[in-house]
């Protein structure tokens, strides 16, 4: 099994690709669908991607990489950017530039960085493994989460198959809470 650096490295490179393809091929209204009342839309999970890979995670492995002690949490609903006015294809492509970088930044760590720790304000210390393994895996809750909202127009509208998407299904899961 590769090891940290390389499945990280692996799995952030097909973000931005997968975001732009999903932004040339689909339309402003499926992108800006919230999934359900009070949940993001693709676009807001894009922005969201955007706003932690420029002031995010490049802070954060800066730290790593130059011995630092500490770096602060990220609260998106209070520090995230508003980019209301920008497309998809804007988003993703700014997203891309930064990941670009990112990357680039991501070549300088070697195994003897991994056990590096610093303290996020409010969870306290951490590696740079663990925050590896939390990048990838945040790409991949937003990636996630921006394809669900996508998706529901599509299990509204899928008859008898419907049933089989209950997982996904935010609108029958809201009906059974109620």
């Amino acid at each position: 099994m590769p090891d940290i650096i390389t499945r990280t490295k692996s799995l952030l490179s097909t973000t931005a690709p997968h975001w732009i393809s999903l932004v040339e091929s689909l339309s402003t209204e499926m992108l800006t669908r919230p999934a359900s009342s009070g949940e993001w839309s693709a676009v807001d999970c894009l922005n969201h991607l955007l706003d932690t890979e420029s002031t995010v995670f490049p802070v954060r492995l800066h730290v790593f990489l130059e011995g630092g002690e500490r770096f602060p949490g990220f609260d998106p609903d209070s520090e995230g950017t508003d980019r209301s006015q920008w497309t998809p294809a804007q988003l993703a492509a700014e997203f891309a530039r930064y990941r670009t970088e990112n990357l680039a930044l991501l070549e300088q760590v070697t195994p003897a960085h991994l056990q590096r720790t610093a303290v996020h304000t409010a969870l306290g210390p951490v590696t740079l493994e663990d925050m590896l393994n939390q990048w990838a895996a945040h790409d991949l809750n937003h990636t996630v989460q921006g394809e669900r909202a996508i998706m529901q127009a599509f299990i509204q509208g899928s008859g008898p198959w419907r049933h089989y998407f209950i997982d996904h299904d935010l609108a029958a899961k809201q009906a059974l809470a109620e």
